[in-house]
């Protein structure tokens, strides 16, 4: 599966990330010519006779069925988001939701276990905890902050550990490799979250992850207009550990195949899109595929901004005598700081921390709620990853499902105020934020 650009003839050169997101996997249109990639808008593809359907039905042959299984449009992004993640083969889905529930059903089954970050996204919390308790599959949820914690809470029916590469909201740091050598050591997946940091600034793969997970919705898209997800899958992983039968024997689900032994270092991600994608049907339009490629292409630039103003939103917030406390890795004294210099790309000389902060306001809840309703420009609504800035109070609105309890362990705190920091002029943003900060003092 070749997920860069054709080099010149001769050349071995291995592209750098801004060619990759340009250029992965799209090439010139063979019929029309066309330099962008074509949108096929099509449910499914003619066959060149009984015998090509036969061999593309038991997967001998690869090649366009039916737009749930497969389509060339989407075909393009996941090996684009494949390339950008330094992965082996990648499953588009019809959002993080669903790549989240894709990769981790793919070797889920009843009566199996998941230890996860309890400082997960609230929807998350809400899939893991509610979602898949109810189809016999328990997760435990533990803190983050040390890596023996994973160990700990590990059982002899654990199949995979899962976490964030930054948590949202909380937006701490996960130590990756240590988290993943806990895993290991028990012959376990790790999978990981990077939504938040996106492909440009980390690579989990690369720093001991198994799978990744993204809502390309928000950065990889980058404009809010379109929903989508994708699983990456490494191609490192033993599946045939002992661990997981499903990967290694005859499945019932798909004509016999032993996806391991067939696929090799893609057999988990054939997997996921033979039994998990196809039976349940959580697929990405080809329009949605092609609007995540446009916003794919601009990926470096974009997240580089994102950095640039949030570091600066940060700095000014720290300063400013109405705000209690700041949270943003990016500064010095973040207790995730010297983890985010470790696992992020430099932005400017220092680590790339994303464009996600959270801060409170002095005089508690009420205070945040005021701050929300005396925005201008900063758009009050329920998403991240976005060109525009962001606002919103997570308590009683992205995890307004949890618990006292349980908002306490994603350290959810009443007068947090979370921001998703755009690519405007910082000026502007800095603006906004200080008269809001003074009318929301009244």
């Amino acid at each position: 599966m070749n997920h860069s650009p054709p080099p010149p003839p001769g050349s071995d050169r291995a592209y750098g990330f801004a060619t990759r997101a340009v250029h992965a996997a799209a090439v010139p249109d063979p019929v029309t010519g066309a330099r962008a990639t074509p949108i096929h808008q099509s449910t499914s593809f003619v066959f060149d006779n009984a015998e090509h359907a036969a061999s593309l039905f038991n997967l001998q042959t690869f090649g366009n069925v039916y737009s749930r299984i497969s389509n060339p449009t989407v075909a393009v992004l996941e090996e684009r988001i494949a390339a950008l993640e330094n992965g082996r083969a990648a499953l588009a889905c019809a959002s993080g939701m669903a790549a989240q529930m894709t990769a981790l059903l793919a070797i889920l089954k009843n009566g199996d276990h998941i230890v996860a970050a309890s400082t997960l996204y609230g929807g998350t919390v809400g899939q893991l905890g509610v979602g898949f308790g109810r189809l016999g599959i328990e997760t435990t949820f533990v803190d983050p902050a040390k890596p023996e914690n994973f160990a700990a809470a590990i059982r002899p029916n654990t199949r995979a550990v899962y976490g964030e590469t930054i948590g949202n909201p909380l937006v701490n740091v996960l130590d990756i490799a240590a988290v993943a050598d806990v895993a290991h050591a028990h012959g376990l997946p790790l999978v990981i979250d990077n939504t938040v940091a996106s492909p440009y600034l980390c690579n989990p793969l690369d720093l001991g992850a198994d799978i990744v997970a993204h809502s390309a919705t928000k950065y990889i898209g980058g404009h809010g207009t379109t929903m989508g997800g994708v699983v990456v899958e490494g191609g490192r992983f033993p599946w045939d550990n002992g661990q997981f039968p499903e990967m290694t024997e005859p499945s019932a689900a798909y004509h016999g195949v032993k996806f391991y032994e067939t696929f090799g270092d893609f057999g988990y991600t054939m997997k996921a899109r033979m039994e998990v994608n196809r039976t349940f049907g959580a697929v990405l339009s080809p329009l949605s595929a092609w609007l995540l490629l446009q916003g794919s292409e601009t990926l470096h630039l974009r997240m580089r901004e994102h950095c640039r103003n949030a570091l600066a939103v940060a700095q000014f917030l720290q300063n400013h005598p109405r705000v209690a406390w700041v949270n943003y890795p990016g500064l010095p004294d973040s207790p995730y700081h010297a983890l985010a210099q470790k696992q992020f790309r430099a932005v400017d000389g220092r680590p790339g921390a994303s464009g996600i902060l959270t801060f409170g306001v002095k005089g508690g809840a009420a205070a945040g709620e005021r701050f929300i309703d005396a925005c201008e420009f900063l758009s009050h609504l329920a998403n991240i990853g976005d060109a525009k800035t962001l606002v919103i109070h997570p308590a009683s609105t992205t995890h307004r499902q949890l618990n006292d309890d349980e908002l306490a362990r994603a350290g959810v705190s009443a007068d947090m105020v979370r921001l998703s920091v755009g690519i405007e002029d910082v000026e502007d943003i800095l603006w906004d934020i200080d008269q809001t900060l003074e009318r929301a003092s009244v």
